[in-house]
């Protein structure tokens, strides 16, 4: 069955919250649909969308963005959702308990009226800051900047912001734009600082593959309850200042008799991370409850010792 948009339009990304789905058109428009009680559909109002005949199609209205906006990317968290403008800036609108939305209040956006377009606020990222990338968990938010900074907002019961505490940002006023820390990855061999070349959110944990990589390139902090950060034990991080920075260790996800496996994609799941290896094969870790790491088998890697590396077998997708 075909989802129909409106005449003729493609459709070059879709993002899904837990009950709630988005389209970029190639015309730079968004639209939404599915459960909407927190307003995360972006339309004004709590009436969920896509569940009645004649409410998709022509009929579905585009997200207000503001005016002449487009967005070139866009990310869903639980009941909440992001638009990256093509001004560089970041919109948010849906549930806002955790402080998601990055406004500085805990009050939902998009389930009233006149709450969208021009008067639904841009994230502030900081003086003169513009975002390259922006990722949604369950209830916190990060966006990777042209400074080669990565900031999170929202929830961080779990650390899952990367800051060195579990104090949420966002949820009140003066946290936002320069106020609100990057995220540390750390100096890295060369001492200059270790930047992220791409940012994936799960539920509550966060993950980057690294620019530079050193081992895998790939650093993780939050939520461990499965061993989802890939570290052989099931301790949060960045909860503390020393789980962060150079303490934070790179993910080893093995090696063969030529080189180090060094990570070329990367998704999080909710509880899971998998990732597209310079070998051409795909290795998976974390929750593996329903069989998600492609094992074989339902147990969780990566919350023990000697999982990872080599220990880490490869998801066999056939030839």
């Amino acid at each position: 069955i075909a989802l129909a948009f409106e005449t003729r339009r493609g459709v070059p990304e879709l993002t899904a919250g837990t009950d709630h789905v988005c389209a970029r058109l190639d015309n730079g428009q968004v639209k939404c649909w599915g459960d909407n009680s927190n307003g995360q559909l972006g339309y004004g109002d709590t009436d969920s969308v896509g569940d009645q005949a004649n409410e998709m199609g022509d009929t579905l209205p585009a997200v207000n963005l503001g005016s002449r906006r487009r967005a070139l990317q866009i990310t869903a968290g639980d009941a909440h959702s992001c638009a990256r403008l093509d001004n560089g800036q970041v919109k948010c609108w849906g549930a806002n308990a955790r402080g998601q939305l990055g406004l500085g209040d805990v009050y939902m956006r998009g389930d009233q009226p006149n709450e969208m377009g021009d008067k639904l606020p841009a994230v502030s990222l900081g003086i003169g800051r513009s975002a390259l990338q922006i990722a949604a968990g369950h209830a916190h938010t990060c966006a990777r900047l042209d400074n080669d900074q990565t900031k999170c907002w929202g929830d961080n019961r779990h650390g899952q912001l990367g800051l060195g505490d579990s104090s949420n940002r966002g949820d009140e006023p003066n946290e936002m734009s320069d106020n609100l820390p990057p995220v540390n990855l750390g100096s890295g061999q060369s001492g200059l600082g270790l930047v992220a070349e791409n940012i994936q959110v799960g539920a509550r944990h966060a993950c980057v593959r690294l620019r530079s990589p050193a081992s895998s390139g790939i650093k993780c902090w939050g939520y461990n309850n499965s061993g989802q950060l890939g570290l052989g034990d099931i301790q949060d991080r960045g909860h503390t200042l020393d789980q962060m920075g150079d303490k934070l260790p790179t993910l080893d996800l093995g090696s063969d008799a030529n080189s180090v496996f060094v990570a070329l994609e990367m998704v999080a799941g909710s509880f899971h991370n998998c990732a597209y290896l310079s070998n051409g094969r795909i290795k998976c870790w974390g929750d593996n409850a329903s069989g998600e790491l492609g094992l074989g088998n339902t147990h969780d890697r990566g919350d023990q010792s000697h999982e990872m590396d080599n220990s880490l077998p490869f998801a066999d997708i056939g030839n």
